[in-house]
């Protein structure tokens, strides 16, 4: 146990850099049947009396807050084990009584008093729910239900505006391997800035990433027997395809043989050397298989710089999936199991009450104390027209993004995209947008976001300085949409 290396993920939580994942349980019992929750806890036992003491699982992954609940409450467990579980509502609205619902049910099945870690998934930005999720979860992190918060598959831009507004999280857990290398871009930078760790899930591609598909042939349907192999598979067929993963593989197999070890402590190394990463999480069969002496070896060495030669031009040839952490889940091409998120729910409700006048007219509300006060609708519709009010980073009466311009444009954005959707549109349909800001400084940070959020769309816009109404108040965006049929 002394050569397990360990990583101070909070204040008070110390966690193995290698963290036992639970998601396979999930898969175990996809005829239906739950595992047996003792027998399975039983397999539990050698990875903590191994040093690997750090658990991760979810709401959704079968029994598996079960089953580690079974695992903790022996004696001398409690305190020896550190147990992460997510919370993932499904899209619409959450109340107060919602999360502590959630909260208290992973209590309830881990059979403890306070969650080691809450990790929070949102399923879109669009619809400012998951803020209000958030917000809830931090008043039972004060309430002493939830000891640290972490956020799961949050990309840069809404991790940027989750800190600026002031909400304090420990940790993201995001796909990161050799194949999938996204966070090393915007987001690891921004961790190292603000003290939050990466958890990084997919370090082996669902097992693609080992000596079986070594020189193997593009694997068939009737190879890919898990979900985890079959959402990995669509990961290399967006990053470049088999063939050059097989160059990926081969660079992986020829630095495993310079040090001893597996292509899949290759592949775990390179992830725990990477910059904001606190830990690896590598999935287990409890009761069916097991890898604890391979994984173990992942602290025997270390990469140098001909290790890193060697996989250079392989990882070069290989691009990785498009976009920020998480796209996968938001955006096509969802880098899923089933190749969409039917697994998940069946529809996204619109993220804003809509009502229709006598005149026919579609209006969405957002709810801000501003459409109250001044008698107006942040959007309205009528025929194929969509005109969105001019829009500030406002949820409620709270100021979101803090005194960052860049946040505060992503979350107008994010409310332009969440109204043009609650009328029948999409973001791409909007064809003219129009920016004010505050301080004439922010003109290129606000322009990015822009740039960012709608280059595929390519809007008329006119970007203006103005004295925003409103403390605090740095940018404000309106636009117009067409809803093509």
């Amino acid at each position: 146990m002394d050569d397990i290396e360990r990583v101070g993920l909070a204040p008070g939580l110390e966690i193995s850099r290698v963290v036992t994942g639970l998601w396979q349980i999930a898969d175990m019992e996809r005829d239906g049947r739950p595992v047996d929750p003792d027998a399975t806890a039983d397999a539990m036992a050698p990875y903590a009396d191994a040093g690997l003491t750090t658990f991760d699982m979810a709401d959704h992954y079968g029994t598996a807050e079960e089953v580690a609940g079974a695992f903790r409450s022996r004696p001398d467990r409690s305190d020896r084990v550190q147990l992460f579980t997510k919370w993932v509502p499904a899209p619409g609205p959450v109340t107060r009584a919602d999360a502590r619902a959630a909260v208290e049910r992973a209590l309830g099945r881990m059979r403890c008093d306070a969650v080691d870690l809450l990790q929070f998934h949102a399923w879109s930005y669009a619809d400012p729910a998951w803020l209000d999720a958030l917000l809830h979860l931090e008043e039972l992190r004060e309430e002493g239900l939830i000891r640290h918060l972490g956020l799961t598959n949050f990309d840069t831009a809404h991790l940027r505006m989750v800190l600026e507004s002031g909400i304090r999280v420990a940790s993201n857990q995001v796909c990161y391997s050799l194949v999938d290398r996204r966070p090393a871009h915007g987001l690891g930078p921004l961790c190292t800035e603000h003290g939050v760790w990466l958890l990084a899930y997919g370090t082996l591609a669902g097992g693609l990433i080992g000596e079986r598909w070594l020189d193997h042939a593009a694997p068939g349907a009737e190879e890919l027997t898990t979900w985890s192999l079959m959402k990995y598979d669509r990961f290399v067929q967006a990053s470049g395809g088999w063939t050059a993963f097989q160059e990926l593989l081969r660079a992986t197999r020829d630095v495993a043989e310079r040090h001893g070890v597996s292509m899949a402590n290759v592949a775990c190394r390179w992830v725990l050397e990477q910059p904001a990463v606190a830990a690896v999480i590598v999935g287990a069969q409890l009761g069916r298989s097991a890898h604890l002496a391979d994984n173990l070896r992942v602290f025997s060495f270390t990469l140098d710089d001909e290790d890193r030669a060697r996989l250079v031009p392989a990882l070069e040839g290989l691009g990785g999936p498009p976009g920020d952490s998480g796209d996968e889940y938001r955006k096509p091409p969802f880098l899923t199991a089933a190749g969409d998120l039917s697994h998940h729910f069946d529809a996204f409700p619109p993220p804003y009450h809509v009502v229709e006048d006598a005149s026919g007219r579609a209006k969405a509300l957002s709810g801000t104390i501003w459409e109250d006060l001044a008698g107006f609708s942040r959007a309205v519709r009528v025929g194929d027209r969509i005109l969105v009010s001019g829009t500030t980073a406002t949820h409620g009466d709270r100021r979101v993004g803090g005194d960052d311009a860049t946040s505060q444009a992503h979350f107008c954005i994010d409310k332009i995209e969440g109204a043009v959707r609650s009328l029948g549109g999409r973001l791409e349909d909007v064809v003219r947008t129009r920016v004010y800001i505050r301080n004439e400084s922010d003109w290129e940070a606000v322009s990015r976001v822009h740039g960012q959020r709608f280059g595929h769309v390519g809007p008329a816009n006119t970007l203006l300085r103005a004295g925003i109404v409103g403390e605090g108040y740095l940018v404000e965006m309106e636009a117009e949409a067409v809803v093509r049929g």
